[in-house]
């Protein structure tokens, strides 16, 4: 099982959600942006990392949300999500097809990836 980490980044009631590379598994589908904990790396250093490799910001860390496990042919994962705000820096992305500013509500408007689904209902 693989360790993964997601930022929740809300901004004034609106969500940030990140869609999928397309040549990567789950390709095309919604998620919160993280990524990859790397031997001998915090979860919050990885977060920080990820999300600066991905998106070109920083983040405010405020506090661990969940956990959801998922698991299909390709990957096993656990994902941690943590409640994060917009530090500083210009979105770039440097990964991912598309971005959105979403509220709550709207959630059910995109496909999300089977992991972050659950974690939607829960916000």
């Amino acid at each position: 099982m693989i360790n993964v980490v997601a930022a929740i980044i809300k901004k004034n009631n609106y969500y940030l959600i990140v869609k999928r590379n397309r040549n990567k598994h789950l390709g095309l589908k919604w998620e919160f942006p993280g990524g990859k904990v790397e031997k001998n790396e915090t979860f919050e250093d990885a977060l920080r990392r990820e999300i600066k490799e991905e998106l070109d910001i920083k983040i405010n860390i405020i506090e661990k949300f969940s956990e959801e496990k998922y698991k299909d042919a390709k990957i096993d994962v656990l994902l941690h999500y943590y409640f994060c705000t917009f530090k500083s820096g210009k979105i770039k992305l440097n990964e991912h097809e598309d971005l959105a500013w979403i509220k709550k509500e709207s959630f059910n408007k995109y496909e999300f990836a089977e992991g972050d689904k659950n974690i939607v209902s829960l916000l």
